[in-house]
C-alpha cells in the first residue's frame, strides 16, 4: 500500500507545469515561433562565462576523489567562507562560515527552515498571497499547518491587519519573499520594519521565539528606484533562505544557502539542527563541484539588465493598452488583473491567441495572472500586438 498522503498530492497536478506541457503540445502544432509560453520562471539569461571556465578548470585540475566526493555536512568550508565575506562586503555585516549553511537550492532551504522551527501538527507557519504554491507543499512536509494572509491588491504589501489577527501562540515563522513570485513586488522597507516591530510585540506576548523567514532567490534582481531591504538588519531572528538558481542562471544545478544570523535567538543550536533536519529530510550534500564553482563566482551575476529591458518593455505596453497591473520592482514577474472575474477562464482566452499564462488562483489570488518575462526580449515585442487582441475582445 502506498502512502495516502503521497498519493493523494501525487493528483494534485501543478497548473504551471500544466500549461508548459500543453505549450510543448502546442508548438508542435502550429511551429514554436507562434506560442507565447509566460508560464514558467526558467532563467533565459546564460550564466557568466567564467561559471563553465570554474568548472571546467576544477574537473581539470582537482583531485577526482575531492571534486567528486562528499563534503561536510554543512558545505565546503572555503565556499561558507566565501559566501559570508561577500554578504559581509554588500550587507556591512559579520559574517563567518558558521552563518552558513549550504543546501540543495531555495526549496531545500526553506524545507530545513520549516523542520527546524516545527514542533508538531499543531504549529503555523504563516506568508500572504500571492505566493509560490510550493510553500503548502514544504509546509505539508514539515507536518506544520500554512497559514496565508490575503492580497493587498492595491500594491502588494503586507495586509497587517488580517496578519495581526492570525498570529497565535502556535505560530513558528512568517514567510517573506521579496522580490516577489509571482507578483515582482518588493517590500519596502517601511513593510519590513512594520513586520519587525508586531514580531518583536508578539514575542513578548506568547514568550517564545517568531522568526522571519526570508525566501530571496531573486534578490539580485531588483529594478532601478527600488530597495530590496536586508531582512536581518531589521529582525534579529531571520532566517535567509537563497538561491543560484536566478541570479547566476543555474537552477538545474541546485545550490543554494541559509543565512542565521548570529543575533538569532537559538543561534548555537541553529547549525546542528539545519544538519538534522537536513538528513530528516534527506537532503545531504550539496554537488561539490558547483559549491566550489560558486564559492569562486559569488559576486558575479548573469547579465540580469535584460530582464529591467524586458520589464520596461512589457509592463509599459500592457499598462498603455488598458490592463492594470502594480509595477514589479524585481524579480520577472508580471501579475496583472484578468478582464474578467475568473482568472482561469482569461487564461483559456488568452490560448486562443496562443498567449501562455498563468491564473492567479495558483499563487493564492484569484482574479490575478501570472505572466513570466524570462524570454528573449523579440519574444515579447511578437506577443504584444497579441495581448492588444486579446484586451479589445474583451472591450466588444
Amino acid at each position: 500500500m502506498l502512502s495516502k498522503e503521497v498519493v493523494e498530492l501525487s493528483k494534485q497536478h501543478s497548473v504551471i507545469r500544466d500549461i508548459f506541457e500543453y505549450g510543448m503540445k502546442r508548438a508542435k502544432e502550429v511551429g514554436a515561433d507562434n506560442v507565447f509560453d509566460f508560464s514558467i520562471g526558467n532563467p533565459s539569461v546564460p550564466a557568466p562565462k567564467e561559471i563553465d571556465e570554474t568548472a571546467l578548470r576544477l574537473l581539470k585540475t582537482s583531485d577526482p576523489v575531492d571534486i567528486h566526493g562528499y563534503t561536510s555536512n554543512a558545505g565546503v568550508l572555503e565556499v561558507r567562507e566565501n559566501i559570508a565575506k561577500s554578504l559581509n562586503r554588500r550587507f556591512d555585516t559579520n559574517y563567518t562560515a558558521a552563518n552558513i549553511f549550504m543546501t540543495i537550492g531555495a526549496a531545500a532551504a526553506l524545507g530545513i527552515c520549516f523542520k527546524t522551527l516545527v514542533d508538531g501538527p499543531e504549529d503555523d507557519i504563516i506568508t500572504f498571497a500571492p505566493h509560490f504554491p510550493e510553500y503548502a507543499v514544504y509546509a505539508q512536509g514539515a507536518g506544520c499547518k500554512l497559514r496565508v494572509i490575503s492580497a493587498d491588491t492595491k500594491a502588494f504589501q503586507i495586509n497587517f491587519e488580517e496578519l495581526e489577527e492570525t498570529i497565535s501562540e502556535h505560530t513558528k515563522a512568517i514567510l517573506i519573499n521579496s522580490p516577489n513570485n509571482p507578483s515582482g513586488v518588493v517590500y519596502s522597507r517601511e513593510t519590513i520594519e512594520k513586520l519587525a516591530a508586531l514580531l518583536e510585540k508578539k514575542q513578548k506576548e506568547y514568550g517564545h521565539s517568531i522568526y522571519i523567514i526570508s525566501d530571496e532567490p531573486y534578490r539580485e534582481i531588483a529594478y532601478d528606484g527600488f530597495e530590496v531591504p536586508y531582512v536581518p538588519h531589521f529582525y534579529d531572528n531571520t532566517l535567509v533562505a537563497y538561491s543560484f538558481s536566478k541570479s547566476l542562471s543555474l537552477p538545474g544545478e541546485r545550490v543554494g544557502y541559509i543565512v542565521a544570523p548570529n543575533e538569532a535567538e537559538d543561534f548555537d543550536n541553529l547549525l546542528p539542527a539545519f544538519i538534522a533536519s537536513a538528513r530528516l529530510l534527506s537532503y545531504v550534500c550539496v554537488p561539490t563541484l558547483y559549491q566550489k564553482v560558486v564559492g569562486e563566482c559569488v559576486d558575479l551575476t548573469s547579465d540580469l539588465s535584460i530582464y529591467q529591458k524586458n520589464k520596461d518593455l512589457f509592463y509599459n505596453a500592457l499598462v498603455d493598452m488598458g490592463y492594470e497591473c502594480v509595477e514589479p520592482g524585481g524579480a520577472f514577474y508580471l501579475f496583472p488583473k484578468a478582464l474578467e472575474e475568473d482568472a482561469n477562464a482569461f487564461c483559456e482566452k488568452a490560448k486562443e491567441y496562443d498567449l501562455l499564462i498563468v491564473p492567479g488562483d495558483s499563487f493564492g489570488c484569484p482574479g490575478y495572472v501570472r505572466i513570466s518575462y524570462c524570454v528573449p526580449t523579440e519574444r515579447i515585442e511578437k506577443a504584444l500586438p497579441l495581448f492588444k487582441k486579446l484586451i479589445d475582445d474583451y472591450r466588444k
